[in-house]
């Protein structure tokens, strides 16, 4: 991957992410957090959960110091992101897995 492919996943990545670290740290803590997402085994941490907690620490990096395995978790988390929007449910969306889900992301849709 080239540079300019990596600095524009990571500018993408930070539009994508619109949640601060301090923000998205405290949401992950949350028990709604905690619930939501794939967990790969019964208890366990979901997927989204992993990613949020990932997420923090890149929030906090420059583009210099992303490094190859951080580019690629941002272009997961921009296609995850993106795909989630458009299955937006219809109604109140404020206490909705939906949205939590997305949260675990980085990415609050209100």
């Amino acid at each position: 991957m080239s540079t300019n492919d990596s600095a524009s996943t990571i500018r993408e990545f930070k539009l994508a992410v619109n949640m601060s670290p301090k923000k998205l740290a405290a949401w992950l803590e949350t028990p709604e957090s905690k619930e939501v997402g794939y967990k790969s085994s019964e208890g366990g941490e979901s997927v989204g959960h992993q990613s949020g907690r990932h997420i923090v620490d890149m929030l906090g990096q420059t583009q210099v110091d992303f490094s190859s395995k951080d580019v690629a978790h941002a272009k997961k988390v921009i296609g995850y992101i993106h795909r989630h929007l458009a299955q937006r449910p219809s109604g109140d969306i404020a206490d909705s897995r939906w949205r939590y889900s997305l949260m675990n992301w980085g990415h609050d849709p209100q």
